[in-house]
């Protein structure tokens, strides 16, 4: 069995992480650079980048924090926000990152999938998507709909059937993005975290709404995730890390220890 990752993730806006709620309202909570190095030391498995405003603005991502940030942490991290070309992803890379992650530009040029997959490898491409929940129709089978910019443009696409074409496309992993759920608190979206676990071989991440350690176990036995992105949580102080990846251990999630301090 492979140890389940937690990822924290930094939404990053002005250079600073920001934490909002439904993706809006967002307030500024810390130095980009500082808190990843916090989180690796802490144990982190991998460590997310989102520019969450970069798309929306139809910008470069900031890729002088994305430098500063792979100075400072020796684990995987991915970049995402505003990547709309192979070039932009060759850049993310190149300034240091392990994966790209890809959102509102693979739904505006799905292929952009393929070509990430074919010139740096599938394990590099990360699919993100920023879903909502709908009520089930002919339109949207699974009951949820993918968002794009920063959940502010509808797209008509199925969550499932976009998860299952990603897949197909080339992308080496999944990330699901439950705007209801983000930065309630309330637990992860278990539904869609699942139906998508179960239909594609490629391993998904859940996001959105942790806000105590039952949270991750529920994500990964009753959503059957293969990693948690979490925020909330930790940039507040309420749970740090190695005590997150103990509660889980303890209920015989397997995780990893390297790196585990405190």
């Amino acid at each position: 069995m492979l140890a389940k990752r937690i990822i924290p993730c930094l939404d990053v806006r002005n250079g600073q992480v920001t934490k909002g709620v439904r993706f809006l309202d967002n307030l500024e909570v810390g130095d980009p650079v500082a808190m990843a190095r916090f989180y690796y030391e802490q144990g982190a498995d991998e460590i997310v980048f989102y520019d969450i405003t970069a798309s929306n603005e139809r910008r470069g991502i900031m890729l002088e924090v994305v430098r500063a940030v792979a100075r400072e942490i020796f684990i995987p991290f991915s970049v995402g926000g505003g990547l709309r070309t192979l070039e932009d992803m060759r850049a993310v890379l190149l300034a240091g990152a392990e994966k790209v992650s890809i959102d509102s530009g693979a739904v505006r040029n799905p292929e952009l999938i393929t070509q990430g997959a074919r010139a740096f490898g599938s394990q590099c491409v990360v699919l993100s998507m920023q879903v909502k929940r709908r009520s089930p129709s002919a339109q949207f089978p699974s009951g949820y709909e993918v968002m794009i910019d920063g959940g502010r443009i509808a797209t008509g696409r199925d969550a499932l059937q976009w998860a299952l074409e990603g897949e197909r496309l080339g992308a080496g992993e999944l990330c699901i993005n439950s705007i209801d759920r983000d930065g309630t608190k309330l637990g992860y979206d278990l539904e869609i975290t699942r139906r998508i676990s179960e239909s594609v071989s490629i391993p998904v991440i859940a996001s959105g709404g942790a806000g105590a350690p039952e949270h991750l176990y529920q994500a990964f036995t009753a959503g059957a995730a293969d990693a948690a992105l979490i925020a909330s949580i930790v940039h507040y102080g309420e749970y740090p890390i190695p005590g997150l990846k103990r509660y889980l251990m303890e209920r015989n999630i397997e995780m990893r220890l390297d790196q585990l301090t405190g």
